[in-house]
């Protein structure tokens, strides 16, 4: 039978952020049918703590979709509502919750997820960050069936991707969640015509990314300026990096970084013996703000003052009395 005499498969799609819209958006175009949409419930967001829907929740309502949402997937509310969907495959990007046996078991054709890198390299709840942090030159999307384990069932596609020099977390979340959109519909097809090829996953080989929290974003001058430049992009724009600019002997002002890079001017006069977080040079016509780290010195592009929106390091530095000898410090 040809792929286009095949009856379409009956999808049910699990996600939350906007790194699950592309795949539901495709997804929702394609010969197949999602019959089902699942997701948390809204929560409080923004100063005056209106419910904010998930991301993937507005993208199912625009397409008319059916949408369940759930905190738990597991309980048994959901499971009727999932086994009334009759699901032929469960496909998860960015969901948030772990699914049970029952669940897993349900679809004819598994639970297929969406992973953001090159498994078994970076499991775990934040790998597009921490492929950046790690100084990691290439990365991804993978495919894979889904098992009781985190990030470990058997692989079903890979597509790889250079990660730019000064690309930030949040513009590789935006490629990757297109690259899994593509993946996914690829995966569909394969599933129609009968030929994926599942590979296992060599756990001696696997790293792990850990969930983030606002204190990762903290600055420390003792590392290298290349793992603070590293920290900076990979952190972008959640949960972001910060440290404490020390204005005088009472005073410390907290400092938004937004992007940076190593300063790799072989013949600018700097003095590799300054305390780290020392600030090398402040030239608001030349838009340089260099400071001292552990190893090397960090070329501070893009920064925001309290109050303030980001800026580039010359505008910053235009409402900042800045100059040599100044400090960043650890802590306020």
């Amino acid at each position: 039978m040809s792929e286009s005499t095949r009856q379409p498969l009956r999808i049910v799609y699990m996600g939350t952020p906007e790194f699950s819209v592309p795949a539901l958006n495709a997804l929702a175009s394609s010969a197949d049918d999602v019959v089902g949409v699942v997701t948390p419930p809204d929560r409080p967001a923004g100063r005056g703590k209106k419910p904010h829907p998930p991301a993937v929740k507005s993208a199912a309502l625009d397409a008319d979709l059916p949408l369940f949402q759930t905190d738990d997937v597991n309980q048994s509310e959901a499971l009727d509502q999932l086994e009334a969907w009759d699901p032929d495959v469960i496909v998860v990007a960015a969901f948030g919750q772990i699914l049970s046996s029952e669940v897993l078991g349900l679809p004819r054709h598994g639970c297929i997820n969406i992973h953001a890198s090159l498994l078994p390299q970076l499991r775990g709840a934040a790998p597009i960050n921490w492929a950046i942090v790690n100084g990691r030159q290439e990365t991804g999307v993978t495919i894979m069936e889904m098992d009781e384990g985190l990030d470990t069932g058997p692989m079903l596609l890979k597509k790889k991707t250079l990660i730019g020099p000064l690309e930030t977390a949040g513009e590789l979340h935006d490629r990757l969640s297109m690259m899994g959109a593509e993946l996914i519909v690829d995966t569909m097809r394969l599933i129609h015509l009968d030929s994926l090829n599942p590979v296992e996953q060599d756990d001696e080989d696997a790293t792990y990314a850990p969930m983030l929290s606002r204190s990762d974003g903290q600055l420390r001058w003792d590392d290298s300026a290349d793992a603070l430049a590293r920290r900076i992009r990979g952190f972008h724009p959640w949960p972001g990096t910060y440290s404490f600019y020390q204005a005088d002997e009472d005073n410390t002002e907290r400092i938004k970084f937004h992007l940076a890079r190593v300063l790799e001017d072989q013949d600018a006069e700097i003095s590799q013996h300054l305390p780290p977080g020392t600030v090398v040079r402040a030239n608001r016509s030349s838009g340089e703000l260099w400071v001292a780290t552990g190893d090397g010195v960090l070329d501070c592009l893009r920064l925001q003052a309290p109050g303030r929106r980001a800026m580039d390091a010359g505008d910053f530095l235009n409402g900042h009395a800045m100059t040599e000898g100044d400090r960043f410090v650890d802590t306020n």
